[in-house]
């Protein structure tokens, strides 16, 4: 049986986290019989792409993402366009999809979960063209993300402290919402379309969220008082936002949104700015991606 060429590509910085010693672990533990790998290490925003992109349209089979939802973003846009196969070994802030998908954190164990090559397809999703894997939305978290992103300290003690800060003097919008051609007004402090359950650290939006029935989940976080809010934590912790009247949960394939301005969204955890209408679809089944046996 032929080896498999592929490709690790290393974001630096991605979870604050120290990659320096990865090629050598990824040696140590790759079952050389199956693979002959190669490495790229990312110089900044927007190379993980070029190097996918260039990597997709060469000989390589399987192109691996080192780093957090955002390097997956960025490498697997690419690896869907040339039907490549997409690996991940987490080492983000979050990992929302990692996690979701419960590929291990633990480096050693996530490459042996790549040694097996059991692959699945997932659907994936657009947010006015632009693709995305796990979450995407707009509101308070995209906000938070736009500002954060210019913070040097990243991580999750980081990102809760700049929350609550701005919490303080954040005003929810008024969104008109249609799924499927049925239509929502809803005053929101947090809009998310969900495609895994979770944002990252097991902070779960939407718990019943599956990555294969072509469905996304558009997850209505209602205008709350701010002593609520530990509720809300506690819910998405414990993966119990379908049980609480403080999130919405809409299922849909196609979702138009209409916001009062122009603001801040994220896609995959990295901030973008976007107008007032947003279109997003699902796209079924559309990444062959590798996961754990069972999953």
């Amino acid at each position: 049986m032929a080896k498999s060429n592929i490709l690790f590509i290393i974001n630096p910085i991605s979870g604050g986290k120290d990659k320096l010693k990865i090629p050598a672990l990824i040696d140590a533990n790759l079952d050389r019989s199956k693979f002959n790998p190669n490495y790229s290490v990312t110089e900044y925003v927007g190379h993980a792409a070029e190097i996918a992109e260039e990597a997709a349209n060469k000989n390589f089979d399987i192109i691996v993402a080192v780093g957090g939802d955002g390097t997956i973003n960025e490498i697997g846009s690419k690896v869907i366009l040339q039907n490549k196969v997409l690996g991940i070994i987490p080492f983000g802030s979050g990992n929302g999809l990692a996690r979701f998908l419960k590929i291990p954190m633990s480096p050693v164990k996530a490459i042996k979960v790549i040694n097996e090559l059991n692959i699945k397809q997932i659907d994936t999703a657009t947010f006015n063209d632009k693709v995305y894997f796990n979450m995407a939305g707009m509101g308070f978290d995209a906000h938070i993300s736009s500002i954060f992103a210019g913070h040097k300290t990243r991580g999750l003690s980081g990102y809760v402290k700049l929350g609550l800060q701005e919490m303080l003097s954040y005003k929810p919008a008024t969104y008109t919402i249609t799924v499927d051609g049925k239509v929502f007004t809803r005053t929101a402090f947090v809009v998310s379309i969900a495609n895994s359950s979770q944002y990252g650290n097991n902070a779960h939006i939407s718990p019943l969220a599956s990555v294969s029935d072509g469905l996304l989940d558009v997850c209505v976080v209602r205008n709350f008082p701010l002593y609520k809010l530990p509720l809300l934590a506690y819910h998405m912790m414990t993966a119990n936002t379908h049980r609480t009247d403080m999130v919405e949960i809409i299922q849909g394939k196609q979702i138009h949104i209409s916001r009062p301005k122009e603001d801040a969204i994220h896609i995959d955890g990295e901030p973008f700015f976007m107008g007032k209408d947003i279109d997003i679809s699902v796209k079924p089944l559309s990444l062959n991606i590798i996961v754990p046996a069972g999953i």
